[in-house]
């Protein structure tokens, strides 16, 4: 097992993603090659004294940086620590990529060049929240901003999978994000694939409204890219300003840091559970291929765990089990789009008759009463 990081991709990179892969490879001894400016990544190496743990270093001339258009920088430079990464991975010299890099570069390189697995249309990025039963797992967060309900039920197979063998939930119950508990609530889409899910062999237990999210209903919650991603940058803003008023406010006056002090343990704990370095990184699903996407501002923390995640998603077959659950519910969607596909082909007969018609009546055309087109 080989895993590559990114060494240039994140806002204190390289010197944090360095100590990162040097944290991971002390407690997990598991081989990492780091990817990007040899010279700058040698010299972080030396200054932490790892030269005996077994990191390698692979040189990449070129970085993506965080503000660039995925792309338009994957076209112009080929070879980015990103993209070489990446292509380590498809060579077969590594399992698993890590990076804390520009998103959306990260996403179509892998797109790109590893593609998606036989049967998913797009990859999905998941992310870990915290709730009142521990934390439940949110998908898609970004990679698709416009889905379809065929894409939302893979979602749902794709994040079934990573709970139950990455996180250990053996029955992983599965919610669809929408507006009401209600079955008929929300859009044609999300009622579309409510249908799908409540069909599948997926623990599917119905919608989820948004407050009722952090009381950990579901283990896995399904949206599309663009409600995940504003979801999940309100709640980092929620809890950035909750730490703040809390700490504004155990510390104004003396009695009140007394308290604070006494209640230290409690505090730490909540910091904990709410600190996105104790969950590493979000991992892509549906590629051919592990990689996981860590948080610009990644700390070493941060860092160390999203290779743990990589780590656990090459142990587990991850993407092996997801093609297997894909091809596993392909009738059901199968079904879904023949039913779609005849009554659009239906709709299409009865418009085409009506417009025949209506040009009959107004002399366009012959009058044909044994049209071969029926109403509908």
């Amino acid at each position: 097992m080989r895993i590559a990081v990114d060494g240039m991709g994140g806002d204190y990179a390289p010197q944090a993603i360095v100590e990162g892969a040097v944290l991971a490879a002390q407690e997990y001894n598991t081989p990492i090659v780091l990817v990007g400016d040899e010279a700058h990544l040698e010299r972080e190496l030396d200054r932490l004294q790892a030269r005996k743990l077994p990191i390698s270093v692979c040189h990449a001339a070129e970085v993506v940086h965080m503000d660039e258009a995925p792309g338009m920088a994957l076209r112009r430079k080929r070879f980015s620590s990103i993209r070489v990464a990446i292509e380590l991975m498809r060579s077969g010299e590594v399992q698993a990529v890590v990076s804390a890099g520009n998103t959306g570069a990260a996403l179509a390189a892998s797109t790109m060049i590893l593609k998606p697995l036989r049967g998913v249309d797009r990859p999905a990025i998941a992310t870990l929240l915290p709730t009142q039963k521990g934390f439940s797992v949110l998908v898609d967060v970004g990679a698709n901003v416009d889905c379809k309900s065929t894409q939302l039920f893979q979602f749902g197979i794709m994040g079934s999978v990573f709970a139950k063998y990455v996180l250990g939930k053996p029955t992983p119950s599965v919610g669809l994000l929408a507006i009401g508990e209600e079955d008929t609530k929300g859009n044609d889409v999300t009622r579309e694939a409510f249908s799908l899910l409540k069909q599948s062999n997926l623990n599917f237990i119905g919608n989820v409204e948004g407050k009722l999210f952090f009381r950990g209903l579901a283990d896995v919650v399904v949206c599309d890219g663009f409600i995940g991603n504003i979801a999940l940058k309100m709640c980092e803003g929620l809890a950035e300003m909750y730490h703040q008023s809390l700490k504004a406010g155990l510390t104004r006056t003396l009695w009140r840091r007394l308290v604070a002090w006494l209640i230290r343990p409690v505090l730490n704990d909540i910091r904990r559970r709410v600190d996105a370095a104790e969950y590493g990184g979000a991992p892509l699903l549906g590629i051919n291929g592990t990689c996981i996407i860590g948080h610009g501002s990644s700390t070493p923390k941060a860092i160390k765990n999203a290779i743990h995640m990589a780590k656990r998603f090459i142990e587990e077959r991850v993407s092996e089990r997801i093609q297997e659950d894909i091809e596993r519910h392909s009738d059901i969607q199968n079904e879904w789009l023949v039913r779609r596909r005849r009554i659009w082909r239906q709709i299409r007969n009865h418009m085409t008759f009506r417009s025949e018609r209506d040009a009959g009546e107004t002399g366009d055309v012959d009058d044909n009463p044994q049209s071969s087109l029926p109403p509908l």
